[in-house]
């Protein structure tokens, strides 16, 4: 069947036998289709196919279980961007965002059944965007010429403009009937303070006698005004707004009209008033009036004005405590970090602190033995000053790793400021002022005076550094109470603090120096002229005391570095530091325990100079073999940290015990919290810290004998 002969030579004037949909029809090549050959369609097809085309309405029809389109003109109109990419398709890679849809419907009408739906919505993309559309659908069988179902017919008749319309018909019923409940509740309420009219053709507004009364107008309930005879008792920043929404509601669709505003009362105050209303339309949807009623709101509009300022305080005060909360958990991770690298950095002390104890201790023999050599002697005596340096910088970083033992003791801040101050100017060059205030009755503090010292020394110091030319650095002691210390930002429990600070007006630091300040080895100041160990110091030994440093700094405007530490109640007590003994030589007998052979060798060496009988063991576990054989053991001379079963501290306490009763000194660089604990050494312990000089073994065994008679 060609074109010509299909239906367009004889289309009988229908229009639908020889528009568009009819020539592509002709001319689509069906056979590669469930349709087949357009020559080879039966007459029941043909029939169909031609009936759809001569209806007026969108009709489409499916064919065969894959369900091939195959539509009129109007049904084109209706597929829009996607025709004519439909023609031909099955229906669900066609309408491929309804396909389950579709293919329910046609495995419904090939089984004989038929499906009608009201107003049903769908999601079509007919022009490449997905929009709602509602339409009334009906589906019917069509038969092959043995009169089984082969295809489905449907009429497609989209109903959304009409369903927009009644949804936008009941909106307004349902706003109507709203506004008139709350017109009448306002009416028995007693809170309506008139109604009135506005006549838009001569701009004139009437109204009842509340209104009336209400805006003070001249006149009685049967006078209209001009606008501006209102505007006159309203809010001059209202004035304006009224008379928009007024126009406004004269040319919209819905011609509601809802403001608020502030009426001007008899005695000259103002209050908060519901100007509301609907325009009413004649048939060519002109304006003709627009009635309204003037509600009185005014408590409300109070309520609401305290409930804002309580509700912007209330975020006020979530933000504050967000970044508080923000602030303590940087604060965290910061004191996490440190904490990681204080671990790290104590094993690495402990260690280093060996080493310089047995090059010392070597040095110090080789010395003894060449007295008689001056030049030797010099060189020998700048290397024992290299090697004390080497042990200020392990003293330093166990000082950050807060492993270091202290000797707290109840100082006077005020003292203690006062005897510093003269030590701390001469540290300064003249064109740095240095000035000191003192709280009135400042509280005690319960830490290790001299490491105190040495901290306010190193910020003094840095804030000097931080100073080009001339300016001012500013020591001052204050008593500081906290109910809540975190929320003034500061990592403290609840209590009573002595606050230290120093302060200086020099350069300032930026946000990513700041950040990483107390960082061990990290310093901004030239090579050579630091170690970057002194902030670290700081840290770790405020830390260790139960205190926290708080830095606040600004670039261009300078530093503060504030020490907090608990308040002490007890009162300073006298320096008891009296001249220790001198050194002496004795014959009591020591045993040396130490795990490091190089170390232990030279103790011993040390100590026989010094005429003390020596016994040894490398470890806790075979000193106390030795201690056993041996019960005339005077003193147990033994290292902190050593492998074996036996701790350093339980030995001691055997060895101090009956049957031996011999006096015990540790000797360590690093205490791993075996000896001392929360910061300081435990009672009665005796430590000579690693390094130490021939002097300070000496003196440290003797004074310790000498005890215990």
């Amino acid at each position: 069947m060609t074109p010509d002969t299909a239906w367009l030579g004889q289309s009988f004037h229908c229009e639908g036998w020889r528009d568009e949909m009819a020539l592509r029809i002709a001319s689509f090549d069906w056979s590669g289709t469930a349709m087949g050959p357009i020559d080879r369609w039966s007459k029941s097809l043909r029939a169909a196919v031609k009936l759809m085309l001569a209806s007026p309405a969108p009709l489409v029809m499916l064919w065969g279980r894959p369900g091939t389109m195959i539509y009129n003109d109007a049904y084109a109109d209706f597929a829009g961007g996607r025709h004519p990419f439909l023609l031909g398709k099955p229906v669900e890679e066609g309408w491929s965002e309804i396909a389950a849809f579709n293919r329910h419907v046609v495995d419904t009408c090939l089984s004989g059944a038929t499906l009608s739906y009201a107003d049903k919505r769908l999601t079509l993309h007919r022009n490449g965007q997905p929009e709602d559309v509602w339409m009334d659908l009906h589906y019917s069988p069509v038969a092959e010429d043995d009169g089984h179902p082969a295809g489905v017919l449907a009429i497609v008749l989209e109903t959304t403009g009409k369903v927009l319309a009644e949804q936008r018909r009941d909106a307004a019923e349902r706003a109507f009937r709203e506004a008139n409940e709350r017109l009448q509740l306002a009416l028995s309420s007693g809170i309506v303070l008139g109604t009135w009219v506005w006549d838009p053709t001569s701009g004139r507004i009437s109204g009842d006698e509340r209104f009336v009364k209400t805006l003070g107008l001249q006149g009685g309930i049967d006078a209209s005004w001009p606008f501006e005879a209102l505007a006159e008792r309203l809010h001059p920043e209202d004035a304006e707004r009224v008379l928009a929404s007024m126009n406004k509601a004269l040319y919209s669709a819905e011609g509601r009209h809802e403001i608020e505003l502030r009426v001007r009362g008899p005695q000259g105050q103002y209050r908060w008033a519901l100007s509301s209303g609907r325009c009413e339309f004649d048939a060519a949807d002109r304006p003709l009036r627009l009635p309204g009623v003037l509600v009185d709101i005014h408590e409300r509009k109070i309520a609401e004005d305290k409930l804002l300022r309580l509700t912007q305080t209330l975020e006020e005060r979530v933000a504050e405590a967000v970044t508080a909360r923000v602030e303590a958990e940087e604060r965290l991770r910061q004191v996490q970090k440190l904490e990681a690298i204080g671990n790290l950095t104590g094993g690495v002390a402990h260690d280093f602190n060996n080493v310089l104890q047995i090059i010392s201790a070597n040095l110090q023999l080789i010395e003894l033995a060449t007295r008689d050599k001056p030049d030797l002697t010099r060189r020998l005596h700048v290397m024992s000053e290299a090697v004390a340096r080497g042990g200020k910088l392990a003293s330093q970083m166990l000082a950050f790793a807060r492993r270091q033992p202290l000797n707290p003791a109840v100082v006077n801040p005020a003292k203690l400021i006062a005897d510093m101050c003269e030590f701390l100017q001469r540290a300064l060059p003249e064109s740095i002022k240095l000035t000191t205030s003192v709280a009135n009755e400042a509280w005690n503090l319960f830490v290790d005076r001299h490491q105190l010292e040495n901290a306010l020394l190193n910020l003094v110091i840095n804030s000097r550094d931080a100073i080009h030319g001339g300016g001012n650095i500013w020591l001052e002691v204050a008593n500081a109470s906290f109910a809540d210390g975190h929320a003034n930002g500061l990592a403290l429990p609840a209590g009573d603090y002595v606050r230290l600070a120093v302060i200086d007006d020099g350069a300032g630091m930026p946000g990513s120096v700041k950040a990483r300040m107390f960082e061990p080895f990290y310093s901004t100041k030239a090579e050579g002229q630091g170690t970057g160990l002194g902030l670290s110091m700081v840290f770790g030994f405020v830390s260790q005391s139960a205190g926290c440093v708080d830095v606040q700094t600004q670039v261009g405007e300078g530093t503060t570095v504030a020490l907090y530490f608990p308040r002490c109640r007890q009162a300073e007590t006298a320096n008891e530091d009296g001249a220790r003994p001198r050194a002496s030589r004795g014959g009591e007998v020591v045993l040396v325990v130490e795990d490091d052979d190089d170390v232990r060798l030279s103790t011993i060496d040390m100590l026989a100079q010094l005429g003390y009988k020596v016994l040894s063991a490398q470890d806790a576990d075979s000193a106390l073999e030795v201690l056993q054989m041996n019960h005339d053991i005077d003193l147990l001379f033994s290292d902190v940290v050593m492998p074996g079963t036996i701790r350093a501290n339980e030995l001691a306490k055997i060895a101090s015990a009956p049957p031996y009763r011999a006096t015990v000194v540790f000797a360590s660089g690093y205490t791993r919290d075996i000896i001392f604990h929360e910061g300081r050494l435990d009672e009665g312990v005796v430590l000579l810290k690693k390094p130490f000089t021939f002097d300070d073994l000496a003196r440290t065994v003797r004074h310790a004998l000498d005890a215990r008679r």
